[in-house]
């Protein structure tokens, strides 16, 4: 706590008005919810202006929370928390060994609605291999649709060397989707997502050869923005589209 202090007052010299702080170094609500709301208290007691803590997290350690905790993180001003969903499909979460099921997210996210705190989802493209590819898209649609997050942020799957999937892609036991199926299941997932205007698809990160976002306002554009990169690759860099690039990190 103590280091704790020392960062928000370096900070509160330089940035005395800011609105919105990350807590950073792993996932924060492994801590008590006790601890949490100390540092909450730390922080507005330096830069009372915050009225967004946010952070990466996950549903093994939210569902944790009982709902009066999670009620009291909201009023503490934790908020628009990053959760890596990955999928909403049972089979894949078991694939990819996350230690929870499809269930566990269904109860924690209506837990975070009942507390009014925001969350962004986190989502593996192409997670499923081949194998659940169709019920990787339908459940992640099911999933998104009954609890809209904030901002969806989609990543092409990576399988670093020594691994346990790397070693399941070697031996057959896991089958990569091409370049082209992930963005073909990209923008089967933005078409079959129904979300509110204010929504935002964020799909620009560097795993990602399609790289498109915007609000789902402007549904029909994201749709297009996708075909367009797939139309483009065709035309320009159509050996990258039936293959599946090597990626040394998630």
């Amino acid at each position: 706590m103590e280091i704790i202090e020392e960062d928000l007052q370096e900070l509160a010299g330089k940035y005395p008005k800011l609105h919105r702080l990350t807590v950073a170094n792993g996932d924060p609500f492994a801590l008590p919810t006790g601890k949490l709301l100390e540092i909450s208290e730390l922080i507005r007691k330096y830069l009372p202006n915050i009225n967004v803590i946010t952070c990466t997290t996950s549903i093994r350690n939210i569902m944790k929370k009982s709902q009066k905790e999670l009620d009291q993180l909201y009023e503490a001003k934790y908020n628009d928390i990053y959760i890596g969903i990955e999928s909403g499909c049972d089979d894949v979460l078991k694939l990819l060994n996350k230690g929870i099921t499809i269930n566990d997210t269904y109860e924690t996210l209506e837990k975070l609605e009942k507390s009014n705190i925001r969350y962004i989802a986190l989502l593996m493209g192409g997670a499923g291999g081949k194998q659940y590819r169709e019920e990787n898209i339908i459940d992640t649609v099911k999933l998104l649709n009954k609890y809209p997050p904030k901002m969806i942020s989609i990543i092409t799957t990576g399988i670093p060397s020594g691994t346990t999937l790397s070693k399941m892609r070697d031996d057959g036991k896991f089958v990569q989707l091409t370049e082209r199926e992930v963005i073909e299941d990209e923008l089967a997932l933005i078409e079959a997502l129904d979300m509110p205007d204010g929504v935002y698809f964020y799909g620009h990160h560097r795993n990602n050869v399609a790289r498109v976002s915007g609000h789902f306002k402007y549904k029909d554009r994201l749709i297009n923005g996708f075909k367009e990169k797939l139309m483009y690759l065709e035309e320009n860099k159509p050996e990258v589209l039936d293959i599946s690039l090597e990626r040394e990190y998630l």
